[in-house]
């Protein structure tokens, strides 16, 4: 089976996880450049096949569009353009920086590891991606390919 790749896209850097290859378990890949993105995913996916990326889909508490939106955007775009076979969704990342440094706290890292930006994105793609998980296994209601 393919993996699905989840993508905690930012202006900086990028937060990764993926899925075991049988779709069962999301775990953290790394934390990369945004500059670096896709050259970075297509070595990957001559190592491991991907039939997925989940991208998050930033959201104000409102639910409406923020300023990281069109930034997304032209990253789902590229993916698109890039990864013609592989399919492409969006997922309401909201909350999901305030999970991860949550569960940093919860798994007792210390104060100086909670300040790694680098690895509160690759937790959240983490979280991201095992809410995508969740939402498929229990015929929870996920968003519409892109």
């Amino acid at each position: 089976m393919s993996r699905i790749l989840a993508i905690d896209y930012g202006k900086k850097r990028c937060g990764l996880a993926v899925t075991d290859p049988m779709q069962l378990i999301a775990g953290g890949l790394a934390t990369i450049p945004t500059h670096e993105l896709i050259p970075y995913l297509k070595k990957y996916i001559q190592r491991e096949p991907v039939e997925l990326f989940v991208v998050g889909d930033p959201k104000s508490l409102d639910g409406t569009a923020t300023d990281a939106t069109p930034l997304v955007e032209q990253c789902i775009r590229s993916l698109k353009k890039h990864f013609s076979g592989i399919g492409v969704r969006k997922l309401d990342e909201r909350f999901t920086s305030k999970l991860a440094f949550r569960s940093m706290i919860d798994s007792g890292l210390k104060k100086m590891q909670r300040r790694d930006k680098a690895l509160v994105d690759e937790v959240s793609a983490t979280i991201l991606l095992q809410d995508y998980l969740e939402a498929a296994a229990g015929g929870g209601r996920l968003p519409d390919a892109e």
